[in-house]
């Protein structure tokens, strides 16, 4: 009787060292799968970024353009001129000019030209834009006049993305223009702004694009920002 405990111990044993082995096994092969699946993940968004920062420096397909909503820049914005003069901006510029062909000061010169702008702050929703300049403020309705794709010297290239006011009683700019860099559907995290009464003459504009970031940003905030794109 002691004899068949005994031997079937060691075949129960056997049995729980065999469920063992296939447990590892099948541990490692989620293992490997896991690898895997973590692997076509990070070069799916390696991929992603690639192309996405492709069409930040202006380089892509003209079927790769959708309409865009004014919901897409919904918000309430501040001009970045007000940091450049103050010298918060000065950070950026010395990161630019350590990778770049022009000296600090002649990039500071460079943006000062693009971003001068009286308007201080713009409030967007989805129709209406309110432009404030100073304590004075002008608001208007607004519905999508289609966009317009530029090619620039370098051969990269942009979307303007256009709205037209159709308030016949408000002063505010017949024309505002969008280029953010994006050319999908999407939210927009800053944006320059061309804005005018004349919708052709906006678009031949290559020197002045006031440029405005979300309201609740600091202005160190936004020269990190700067700085990481």
């Amino acid at each position: 009787m002691k004899k068949w405990r005994a031997a079937t111990a060691v075949v129960a044993l056997a049995f729980v060292l065999a469920g063992c082995g296939e447990e590892k096994t099948e541990t490692q092969e989620q293992k490997t799968v896991a690898q895997s699946t973590e692997k076509e993940e990070t070069h799916a968004h390696d991929e992603k970024s690639e192309a996405a920062q492709k069409i930040y420096e202006g380089y892509f397909e003209d079927g790769d353009v959708q309409d865009r909503p004014l919901t897409n820049w919904a918000n309430n914005w501040q001009s970045v001129y007000p940091y450049l003069q103050d010298g918060t901006l000065d950070e950026v510029f010395e990161h630019k000019a350590a990778d770049g062909d022009k000296t600090a000061t002649a990039y500071k010169k460079y943006y000062k030209v693009g971003y001068k702008t009286d308007v201080t702050a713009i409030d967007i929703t989805a129709n209406t834009m309110t432009f404030y300049k100073g304590k004075e403020k002008v608001t208007g309705t607004y519905e999508a006049d289609g966009y317009e794709i530029l090619t620039y010297e370098k051969g990269n290239r942009g979307v303007r993305y256009i709205f037209k006011q159709v308030d016949d009683a408000s002063t505010a700019p017949k024309y505002v223009q969008f280029s953010d860099h994006i050319i999908h559907d999407e939210k927009s995290s800053h944006f320059h702004l061309y804005f005018g009464d004349d919708r052709a003459k906006l678009l031949e504009e290559m020197d002045n694009w006031p440029t405005y970031y979300p309201a609740d940003l600091s202005g160190h905030d936004i020269a990190h920002e700067m700085i990481a794109h």
